[in-house]
């Protein structure tokens, strides 16, 4: 076990037995969500009780101590982040923290029209904004509850509030919504955004679809894209696991994300702590640590709260191992602060 004396604020502590540096941490800060779509929940999901969710000292002591070991991207997620009460003073909180290049976050965009213009002035730097069908009944079928009007606003919202950058996120399932990847892009080339594809994974128990049968490669997706613009392979990255290309004549980016397909684990740079507190070392493994003990048991005690996530780090495995004929993972993906 690390000696909690032994570690200097600000040193980057943080290597993995296989030699892997993380500096980025997905904080998730609440499990609930404004929306209920299809791949990333039950339809009728139990939500956590409010006691068991970190409080937002509690999530600004995690993010200063991630920090201090040297973490340099803290990324907001959820469930949605923006129901969260509060949560601009969380993002004041953390965007000042000395060492950390840039506090992001990923949303659904539906509360952005009321809270894009407050995000920005607190200190987010970039957004990830949700969006599978630019269909509005679609849209409402794969979110099961969704206004893709209030989703438009909230992108004219982000960018009238003038983010370093704004980048679409969008999980495509063979079968619902395929046929709208050319929109998809378009939507982003010509909006000077940013987007990536995503491969579903199978994360928690759903009934909407077998995922065996939805699921669809980033092969496959970029045989799509090959055929309307003129792509090349690009070594640029956000920190994340996507992989980008660059579009002829275009400032915007297209990026895979490829966990079922082109295994991505080893240059994995991150962790994810969930809003209840443990810290997940991998998207597909439940090997986690539960911090919130450590931090309710020793309040204010930032020495001994970097010493367990050192210790937690030692146990990060070197892959996932994603099956769509099982669910192994069965924390929904609200849960997981994906």
């Amino acid at each position: 076990m690390t000696n909690a004396d032994e570690l200097s604020p600000m040193s980057n502590s943080l290597i993995d037995p296989f030699g892997r540096t993380v500096d980025y941490l997905r904080l998730s800060v609440t499990d609930r969500c404004n929306l209920r779509c299809t791949y990333c929940m039950a339809e009728d999901m139990t939500f956590l009780p409010r006691q068991q969710i970190l409080s937002l000292e509690e999530l600004r002591d995690v993010a200063s101590a991630f920090v201090e070991l040297g973490v340099r991207k803290i990324r907001l997620t959820g469930g949605e982040p923006l129901i969260r009460r509060d949560i601009i003073k969380l993002v004041s909180a953390i965007s000042v923290l000395p060492g950390l290049d840039e506090v992001t976050m990923t949303t659904n965009g539906m509360l952005l029209p009321k809270m894009a213009q407050p995000l920005k002035d607190a200190g987010m730097n970039r957004l990830n904004i949700s969006i599978d069908s630019l269909q509005p009944d679609r849209f409402k079928t794969l979110t099961r509850v969704g206004d893709l009007d209030v989703w438009y606003k909230g992108i004219r919202a982000a960018k009238k509030a003038k983010f370093a950058k704004l980048k679409l996120n969008a999980v495509i399932l063979a079968g619902f919504n395929d046929d709208e990847v050319l929109d998809l892009a378009r939507y982003a080339v010509d909006n000077q955004m940013d987007i990536s594809f995503i491969e579903e994974m199978p994360l928690g128990d759903i009934s909407s679809h077998d995922r065996a049968d939805t699921q669809i490669t980033s092969q496959s997706i970029r045989h799509q894209l090959d055929r309307e613009f003129d792509l090349t392979d690009s070594v640029e990255t956000t920190g994340g696991p996507s992989r980008y290309v660059r579009i002829a004549g275009s400032t915007s980016k297209i990026g895979f994300i490829s966990p079922m397909s082109n295994n991505f684990c080893e240059s994995c740079n991150r962790v994810r702590m969930t809003a209840e507190g443990r810290l997940l070392l991998c998207l597909g493994n439940e090997n986690s640590m539960d911090l919130r003990e450590v931090i309710r048991s020793h309040p204010g005690d930032s020495a001994i709260l970097r010493a367990k996530i050192v210790e937690a780090l030692q146990n990060k495995p070197e892959r996932h191992e994603f099956d769509l004929n099982r669910t192994d993972i069965v924390r929904f993906m609200n849960m997981t602060g994906v």
